[in-house]
């Protein structure tokens, strides 16, 4: 099952799901590229705000309303996972408007390839501008595939002149066990979690590992703020997409 968490009242980028990009509203657009995944058999889009749901349903979305009063796009798609029976629940960030299929079955695969992982996410090579970006996350790699650390700062540091360690850059998308979603929003925030702000660090702190899947031939291309509207179209009209 694909949830697509979206909120209307974002502090950096109020209305961003609806936000046009090249014409077509951001939820659209991350919403197709869902339902381009072979491992979805269903896709949701939770919000609690009636504008998002009316432009949800122009273009043949499912929503389900959900309460205003979430502080994380995780705590609202676990009020939708609670009322299903799926046992693997993907958060699909809704602000990932160039989302292709391929990279949320990847998530899914390593989550399957891992019994011992409650959840996995994506990475790909940080892209050179990421990397004094704070909101583009990096993330360091076990050798099993497993994240040690998500950070908004440049990791590793390269001390010297070795050679070079790989920058993997954070995709915020989760393919998460169903009862582990439903136990991790009840778990309490840590330290390194709130010093970072990165929900992810959670699960780490409180010892559950995170599979990875790294991802080739796709670049996040994530909307914090309204000024990455035009990075994204731009990249749209490289790929000689609309």
């Amino acid at each position: 099952m694909g949830v697509i968490p979206a909120r209307f009242h974002a502090t950096r980028f109020p209305g961003k799901p609806l936000a046009p990009i090249a014409g077509v509203p951001m939820i659209r657009r991350v919403w197709e590229g869902a339902h381009a995944a072979k491992r979805l058999h269903r896709v949701i889009v939770a919000t609690d705000d009636a504008r998002i749901a009316e432009a949800c349903a122009g273009f043949g979305a499912e929503t389900i309303l959900t309460s205003s009063a979430h502080a994380t796009g995780t705590d609202r798609i676990a009020e939708v996972a609670a009322s299903l029976c799926d046992p693997v629940i993907v958060n699909v960030q809704g602000d990932e408007p160039l989302i292709e299929g391929f990279v949320i079955d990847a998530a899914v695969d390593a989550l399957a390839a891992d019994a011992e992982a409650p959840m996995a996410t994506v990475v790909h090579t940080a892209d050179p501008d990421a990397l004094t970006d704070p909101n583009r996350v990096k993330v360091v790699l076990d050798r099993r595939g497993r994240a040690l650390y998500f950070s908004r700062s440049t990791i590793p540091f390269q001390r010297d002149a070795a050679p070079a360690a790989p920058v993997w850059q954070h995709v915020g998308l989760y393919a998460y066990r169903r009862e582990f979603l439903l136990r991790f929003v009840g778990l309490a925030p840590t330290p390194a979690e709130c010093a970072e702000s990165l929900e992810q660090l959670r699960a780490l702190e409180h010892g559950f590992p995170i599979q990875v899947a790294v991802i080739e031939g796709w670049r996040s291309a994530a909307v914090d703020v309204p000024a990455d509207v035009p990075r994204v179209e731009e990249r749209l009209r490289a790929l000689g997409r609309r």
